[in-house]
């Protein structure tokens, strides 16, 4: 039996999503108070964690905690990546949180749709830091999680699947490039999920789209990128909607978790989107010009 060939199309069907590594229940039970002193979003927050599945959860000192149904990956042995959209809001909205064990601090991401009134589908990105409240000991340590430069220079391919690859370019503070491998560039049989890249770059001015770097600790960031460009330009003629995916990169171990949140678009229906990602990451030959290039979206 080949059992390449028997899993193999039941592992690619997982899309980008085959590689995530196993949800994280290590959370549940626990509860944290936050505070949120640093960028937007400041007051107290709370994730209390009911079980495997819901947390009950306020920011910006709210009052009532509201409770949704969460993912939770890992992405070394005290930093957790936790994750869920609001059940029942419109325009949709997704809240991730790093929760930093080993520093005691916490980056929260709020990704929203509908703040833009000339494009409903565009997803807008808002940053809060701080740190993990503990009763009765000061959080004395003046440090946050921040926006870094340190990853601009940094080309490497992601792998999602055994036949799913891209590579990321990091040229500059607030945006990012994708293109697909070098050694799929003249090879016979190309993967479906390349091929796509391959045909949306054509009907775009470039590749680029906005992008957060967070500095988690030494070897460990959170980037945020977000199809927006692809969004004005294309809208649903290739089905998805302006997607934001946040990656917790652990560069020590060259692995990554994280999530994709935004709308697919087919037959003039609109599905939500939310999956959880795992990837892990090849070093690759990056031509220089994509580190220099000029951005066809800023004058």
């Amino acid at each position: 039996m080949d059992l390449v060939k028997k899993y193999g199309p039941i592992a690619g069907g997982l899309s980008i999503s085959q590689y995530c590594p196993p949800a994280c229940f290590e959370l549940a039970g626990k509860r944290f108070d936050f505070v949120m002193d640093t960028g937007e979003h400041a007051g107290g927050a709370i994730l209390n964690f009911l079980n495997e599945t819901e947390v009950e959860w306020s920011i910006m000192g709210g009052g009532a905690l509201k409770t949704d149904k969460y993912e939770c990956r890992k992405a070394d042995d005290w930093t957790y990546l936790v994750t869920y959209s609001i059940e029942g809001k419109t325009p949709r909205e997704n809240h991730t949180w790093v929760i930093d064990r080993e520093q005691g601090l916490v980056t929260f991401l709020r990704c929203s749709l509908g703040e833009n009134t000339y494009w409903p589908y565009l997803i807008d990105s808002h940053f809060g830091f701080g740190y993990i409240k503990e009763e009765g000991k000061d959080h004395t340590d003046r440090r946050r999680h921040g926006f870094t430069d340190d990853v601009v220079g940094t080309g490497v391919k992601w792998v999602y699947g055994h036949d799913m690859a891209t590579v990321h370019v990091y040229h500059s503070t607030n945006w990012y490039r994708i293109t697909y491998p070098k050694s799929t560039a003249t090879s016979a049989e190309v993967p479906d999920s390349v091929s796509g890249i391959r045909e949306t770059m054509k009907l775009m001015p470039g590749s680029d789209e906005p992008a957060y770097y967070v500095k988690i600790k030494e070897g460990m960031y959170l980037v945020s990128v977000t199809e927006q460009n692809m969004e004005k330009i294309l809208g649903d003629k290739i089905g998805f909607r302006s997607d934001t995916l946040c990656f917790l990169d652990n560069w020590n171990r060259m692995y990554s978790v994280g999530r994709g949140f935004g709308t697919m678009t087919t037959d003039g229906q609109d599905r939500e989107i939310f999956v959880m990602i795992g990837k892990y990451a090849v070093p690759e030959d990056v031509d220089a010009h994509f580190f220099t290039d000029p951005n066809p979206y800023l004058v």
